[in-house]
């Protein structure tokens, strides 16, 4: 019988109890895991740990922040949706950086690839599947923690319900922005479309169009 062949960093045994437990935990599951990585050589404040994501997604504007020439991106490999309301959104390129948790005492440092966006984003960054797989990393959204194996003992990053409040406001003025902007776009391409043909103007004369 063949031996399995362990993971690294699958020794390490993750639990949540009343120790992570807030003093008061308000609507449990109803506010976003985000947390406060590094990332190349930044500290991040809002980086959505997003585990219904199968892609790591950074924005160009946070690039910008790290500075990260954009030569440095390589060809992505399509479109995805779920980021942008409605639209399909196709990445500009695709990169990998360093994403750093923990502290000094203790911390794990590992690449991840990331594909890379060019509109406006509310977060820093998404890190999805790709990443919790790469870190092994568990959360938890009713104590909105994110625990994970590091080199001394497991690694507990805390976000808090004020910051997750404040995060999940501004998404949602983003989306609604966002999804008005559509809905205008589209009422334009209507009107647009039902409007008459222009005519032609030659010299002083107007001419309709197709007359000769």
């Amino acid at each position: 019988m063949a031996v399995p062949q362990c993971l690294n960093w699958s020794n390490i045994p993750i639990t949540f109890d009343q120790d992570d437990h807030f003093d008061k935990v308000v609507a449990p599951g109803v506010y976003p895991l985000v947390v406060d990585p590094i990332i190349v050589n930044t500290r991040l404040s809002k980086v959505l740990m997003d585990g219904g994501s199968s892609l790591n997604i950074i924005y160009l504007e946070t690039l910008d922040l790290l500075g990260i020439n954009r030569a440095q991106l390589q060809p992505s490999a399509g479109g995805f949706h779920g980021v942008v309301p409605g639209k399909k959104a196709l990445p500009v390129g695709r990169i990998d950086l360093p994403v750093c948790f923990g502290t000094a005492a203790n911390f794990r440092k590992e690449t991840l690839t990331f594909e890379v966006v060019g509109f406006r984003g509310m977060y820093h960054a998404i890190i999805g599947c790709p990443g919790y797989a790469k870190f092994m990393a568990i959360p938890n959204y009713t104590y909105l923690k994110l625990k994970m194996p590091g080199p001394k003992g497991v690694i507990t990053v805390s976000s808090s319900y004020e910051h997750a409040y404040q995060c999940d406001v501004e998404c949602v003025e983003y989306g609604e922005a966002v999804e008005s902007s559509t809905e205008l776009a589209s009422k334009l391409e209507a009107l647009a479309a039902e409007a008459p043909e222009p005519k032609r103007h030659v010299g002083s004369f107007e001419l309709a169009e197709g007359t000769k």
